[in-house]
C-alpha cells in the first residue's frame, strides 16, 4: 500500500512486448430479450440471435488490472417490415465504440475541467484507470462534446 505523495513506480513502464501486459479481468452484461419492438413499425420483433462486443472499461488501480466488458446483445428480425436491429446499447456505449461510456466521459472531463493534454490525458487514463486509450481518438470524443454541447444550446 503507498502512502500520499509517495512515488510508486509504474511496473508497465518499459514494456515492449503487448503480451507482457497484465489480462483483463472479464465483467460479463447481458442486453439480451426474448422480444422487442421494432423502431420502424413499432411491431414486437423477436429475438433472431446474439451478438457479443469487447468494450475497454476503467481498471483498479489498486491491482493494475484493466478491466473488460463483455457486452452479449440480442438481435431481432420484424416479419411485417423484414427489418433486422439490434438492442439499444446506448447506455453502456456508444454504436461501434470499443469503450464504455464511463472511460469517455473520464477522458473529456480531463481534457475540458481539468485542462490536460490530449497525450497527458492518455497517459492519465493508462496510469490511474488502467484504460489504453490513444490521445487521437481521446481529440475525437472531446470534439464530439463540443458539436453535442453546441446542439444543446
Amino acid at each position: 500500500m503507498s502512502l500520499p505523495g509517495q512515488y510508486v513506480s509504474d511496473n508497465t513502464e518499459g514494456l515492449i512486448n503487448p503480451q507482457d501486459l497484465p489480462r483483463p479481468k472479464i465483467k460479463k452484461r447481458s442486453h439480451v430479450r426474448k422480444k422487442c419492438r421494432c423502431p420502424l413499425c413499432k411491431r414486437l420483433s423477436r429475438r433472431h440471435t446474439f451478438e457479443i462486443r469487447n468494450l475497454h472499461d476503467l481498471g483498479n488501480p489498486a491491482t493494475g488490472q484493466p478491466v473488460e466488458v463483455q457486452l452479449r446483445y440480442s438481435t431481432h428480425y420484424c416479419c411485417k417490415c423484414k427489418h433486422h436491429f439490434t438492442i439499444n446499447t446506448s447506455p453502456i456505449a456508444p454504436p461501434k465504440s470499443q469503450y464504455t461510456n464511463a472511460v469517455i466521459d473520464l477522458a473529456v472531463r480531463l481534457i475540458v475541467d481539468d485542462g490536460l493534454p490530449f497525450r497527458e490525458a492518455s497517459w492519465h487514463l493508462w496510469q490511474h484507470h488502467r484504460v489504453y486509450a490513444p490521445f487521437g481518438t481521446i481529440k475525437n470524443w472531446v470534439s464530439a462534446a463540443g458539436e453535442k454541447n453546441l446542439l444543446a444550446n
